[in-house]
């Protein structure tokens, strides 16, 4: 596998250019901003100006008007800026012609993104699927990116600029995105694989916009403080599953998968496919809002849409609204009131004060109780294969051997039982 850089050079200075709708809000576009400087800041990059320029249609040459693109060479030159960073999404000309006009290196959102997942991804799937997603894109904009990637020699894949060299790359780049699809085809069956082997625990995803505190959730629920987390915008990439104790007895698997963001490139969802499984597979989805953030209610439809692309609209979920610690009472009285108006359940939580992932807890808990109710049975005392069967997929709560039998109470998965009582198990408490 190709090993993946940054373009990013240490120490870049950026320009900010934002060029929303004239239709949205200047708070919001504002918002948009200040999100952009945050995944700059994650890629190590100082924000040393912003320009902002609502539009009615983007100008086809340059996206933003001609007037703003002598404005940006001013700045630029007092700045000494070497990067532009545009909160949309360009096409290959108007990056080039961008790049041509102010003499600078530009760049847009989703190749940000991308950037930030090549240098944040660390298992050997998740550089896959940020190679396999970072070829998808550059393959339409190679005759403008060869400038950049001659100065890392290479990267994603590819080897040697040079003009004359684009269709044998675009050739290469094909060849080299099947081969990482066959790759992650065979990932997705291990995985499968996997998940197969855990049969019968209950499973919950922690789903949600990226620096909501999925991972801090994750950390304090599993009491593992060698999960990582940190305050940036993409902290962590890989799906990270432990196991959780709720009770006694009471024991479930808990992932905390990819983070999502507002024009989250379609690649990466697509090159996530199989991590983002772990939430397919789940019994029950976390959906995790960070409610000290002002703009929660657009994060919150970011991630609806993102489950209901990946057909996961109709899979139980709870809303577990995080970061309380930050709100003053009233304002926390208020959420819980709106809250009551929402689709799904809600539960509040701070993962940072001592016993405030509590309420999460009880919850988890009793989602695990309702899908494994008690059961009364007996099996032949000969059937070891059974019993142990039964130990596995079950919680055994109560046992006693009796006339070559062995009667049972135990708490298991509903759709265990039918298979069960096919291979021999008699349920006596329905009879």
């Amino acid at each position: 596998m190709a090993e993946l850089h940054s373009v990013i050079e240490p120490r870049e200075r950026a320009i900010l250019v934002g060029a929303p709708p004239r239709s949205l809000p200047l708070a919001v576009a504002e918002d948009h901003l200040d999100e952009l400087a945050r995944l700059a800041d994650t890629a190590g990059v100082e924000v040393v100006d912003r320009l902002l320029q609502r539009i009615d249609r983007p100008h086809p040459k340059f996206y933003i008007g001609e007037g703003k693109v002598e404005e940006l060479k001013a700045r630029i030159a007092a700045h000494g800026a070497t990067l532009l960073l545009f909160d949309e999404d360009l096409s290959p000309a108007q990056g080039k012609h961008l790049e041509d006009a102010t003499g600078t290196r530009v760049m847009d959102r989703t190749e940000l993104i991308l950037d930030i997942f090549a240098t944040r991804a660390r298992t050997a799937e998740a550089q896959l699927q940020v190679e396999l997603a970072q070829l998808q894109y550059l393959r339409t904009r190679l005759t403008r990116m060869w400038a950049h990637l001659s100065r890392i020699r290479g990267g994603v894949g590819m080897r040697g600029p040079g003009e004359t060299q684009l269709e044998t790359d675009r050739r290469l780049i094909d060849r080299r995105i099947a081969r990482l699809r066959r790759e992650l085809v065979r990932v997705a069956q291990q995985r499968a694989t996997q998940r197969k082997a855990r049969r019968g625990l209950f499973r919950a995803a922690l789903v949600g916009y990226t620096n909501a505190g999925k991972s801090s959730i994750l950390r304090g629920l599993a009491g593992d403080p060698s999960i990582f987390v940190e305050d940036r915008l993409f902290a962590t990439l890989d799906a990270t599953t432990r196991a959780v104790e709720l009770g006694p007895g009471a024991r479930i698997l808990l992932t905390d998968t990819v983070g999502f963001i507002r024009k989250l490139p379609p690649h990466l969802v697509a090159s996530f496919r199989s991590t983002l499984d772990e939430a397919r597979e789940a019994d029950l989805l976390l959906h995790v809002l960070d409610v000290s953030d002002p703009t929660w209610e657009e994060q919150k439809e970011v991630v609806d849409q993102v489950l209901a692309d990946l057909g996961l609209d109709e899979r139980p979920r709870l809303l577990v609204a995080n970061k309380i610690d930050r709100l003053d009472p009233q304002t926390l009285a208020q959420w819980k009131h709106r809250a009551q108006s929402f689709a799904h359940p809600a539960v509040f939580v701070s993962a940072r004060q001592p016993g405030g992932l509590e309420p999460l807890r009880e919850a988890l808990h009793e989602a695990w109780a309702r899908q494994r109710p008690e059961r009364e049975g007996v099996v032949p005392l000969a059937r070891g294969d059974l019993l142990a069967e039964l130990y596995r997929v079950g919680e055994v709560l109560d046992r006693r051997d009796e006339d070559g039998m062995v009667r049972v109470r135990v708490r298991l998965p509903a759709a265990e039982q039918g298979r069960l009582e096919r291979h021999g198990v008699r349920w006596t408490d329905s009879e």
